[in-house]
């Protein structure tokens, strides 16, 4: 069965969140933390607070979108209201 995932990673040494899409989540998280990408190499360690899995490339391509754009930061600020306030266990 295949899945197609958006995710959101944090920065363990900044604030800094990124968030992306990927086919192989595993992969896609070691290559961020090798560097390998210019958009987050600065950024690493970088650990995964979230990730949503879909059946369809176009959902997960619209909710990666929608995630990056203002009213998505403030939605995904919502969802993981505890993790951003520390509150996390």
């Amino acid at each position: 069965m295949k899945f197609y995932y958006v995710y959101v990673l944090k920065s363990k040494i900044k604030n800094f969140i990124y968030i992306g899409f990927s086919e192989d989540l595993k992969t896609r998280i070691k290559t961020h933390n090798k560097g390998v990408n210019t958009s987050t190499k600065h950024y690493i360690p970088l650990e995964l607070i979230h990730y949503e899995a879909y059946k369809n490339i176009k959902d997960a391509k619209r909710r990666e979108l929608y995630l990056k754009s203002n009213k998505g930061k403030t939605t995904l600020k919502t969802m993981l209201k505890e993790y951003f306030s520390g509150d996390d266990l």
